[in-house]
């Protein structure tokens, strides 16, 4: 009864409303919290090219979610948070229900922890796949296999066709994303008899580095790419998020940078139909898929 009257309670009291710039510190205090490695420099990237809410109680903001728009039928949402005193009285869903209502209709896909599966099941999403969560430190890198004809090189300025090939990865509008990334990172290119077959990025996040995301024609090239930052930040921390599909989780594990974790992936929706001329074989971020 008495949580009844605190949920009732909180309920009247809170604010739903859009995300600021000066929002950002108390967001970063959340992720904190619940010990995720996102600093307020993550948090500037991720809403400069998306959008987001917070739950307000008493001036303090208690909660976050973060949208990102694909085009006109298609959206992603990530970075839900509820600070851990108020977990399990509904601001979740507030926050969630408010995000879905704000993107449109469009199709939404997610990444979810296995407590939230049943959670979000309920908001009609479904489960899609996996991604599986590999970091650490990598002393030995072996020298990737280059084929004949095969080699690679930073993005340059003649290399536009890289965000057609992320939007054909993933069946989704990329454009707007992968040039707000590649503002943000450094990029290099795989080429075959000089067209380009895949990319792979690395930026600052968290203790260290994400290779992210990691988009290749086949295995032997996303595999060719990821040795390659590996090598670059040998000895440092390094995180790559898989997905099933790749079939890359095990070959990390034997380079000697372990699974950490796991998270499903979702979509309330219809799901989308990736192309045949490239894979994702890392995504930019669990939340973006």
């Amino acid at each position: 009864m008495q949580q009844r009257q605190a949920s009732e309670l909180l309920s009247s009291s809170l604010v739903i409303r859009s995300m600021v710039a000066e929002d950002l510190p108390a967001a970063t205090e959340l992720s904190e919290e619940q010990q995720w490695p996102h600093r307020r420099e993550d948090w500037d990237l991720f809403l400069s090219f998306g959008e987001g809410l917070v739950a307000e109680q008493a001036g303090q903001v208690v909660g976050t979610t973060l949208g990102w728009r694909f085009g006109s039928d298609r959206a992603a949402i990530g970075l839900v948070i509820v600070r851990s005193a108020l977990q399990r009285r509904g601001i979740g869903r507030k926050l969630m229900e408010a995000m879905i209502d704000q993107l449109g209709g469009r199709s939404i896909s997610l990444s979810s922890t296995e407590a939230g599966v049943a959670f979000l099941t309920g908001l009609g999403f479904v489960e899609t796949g996996r991604i599986y969560q590999h970091q650490g430190l990598v002393h030995e890198v072996p020298l990737p296999e280059l084929r004949p004809g095969e080699r690679v090189r930073p993005k340059g300025r003649a290399d536009g066709v890289l965000a057609e090939l992320y939007s054909d990865s993933t069946g989704t509008d990329r454009h707007e994303l992968f040039h707000a990334l590649a503002a943000n990172c450094r990029t290099v290119v795989k080429s075959r008899e000089h067209e380009a077959v895949g990319f792979a990025m690395l930026r600052r996040f968290g203790a260290g580095w994400s290779i992210a995301p990691v988009v290749a024609s086949d295995s032997h090239s996303a595999k060719t790419l990821i040795l390659h930052w590996l090598a670059a930040k040998k000895g440092r921390f390094c995180r790559v998020d898989v997905t099933t599909e790749s079939g890359l989780s095990g070959w990390l594990e034997d380079l000697g940078l372990p699974c950490v974790g796991s998270v499903r992936t979702m979509v309330r929706g219809s799901a989308p139909v990736p192309g045949s001329r490239a894979k994702v074989f890392a995504v930019a971020a669990q939340g973006l898929g």
